[in-house]
């Protein structure tokens, strides 16, 4: 079985924890210097009217959003053993532009350059789904 688009799945995925690990450290460092009580954090709206500091947050919440899609893919070419270079060239560029995307959103988070790196990641997924899609008809119609 052909493997290669372990890794970029994997990457992604221990990228979308270590976020999640430097959110939790966020909200429990701001937490504690604001004396912000565990009530006020039980339900999603109240978190985001006591906190200052979502950016962490907001980007955990992003990773786990349209880049559950790109897991399905990476799966579902595995299965199919559809990994040529192509694929596994966009699948890199793929987890690239997420790691862009989360790197401004938790630093200057300028609101430009953020979505032209979603938009980016989402054509590029868009497009490995389709390419994995036309894949799949040629080797059966072969």
């Amino acid at each position: 079985m052909k493997t290669e688009l372990f890794w970029p799945l994997q990457t992604l995925i221990l990228w979308t924890l270590l976020i999640g690990f430097f959110a939790a450290y966020r909200r429990v460092r701001e937490a504690r210097s604001k004396r912000i009580s565990l009530r006020l954090m039980s339900r999603a709206k109240d978190v985001a009217s006591v906190f200052e500091d979502t950016q962490v947050a907001d980007n955990f919440n992003n990773l786990l959003q349209v880049p559950v899609l790109f897991y399905v893919w990476c799966l579902t070419a595995i299965c199919l053993q559809l990994q040529p270079t192509g694929l596994l060239v966009g699948a890199w560029l793929y987890v690239a532009s997420r790691i862009l995307h989360s790197l401004i959103q938790i630093t200057h988070n300028h609101v430009l350059q953020r979505f032209r790196a979603w938009l980016l990641s989402n054509i590029l997924l868009l497009i490995l789904w389709c390419a994995t899609s036309l894949q799949l008809i040629a080797s059966l119609q072969g």
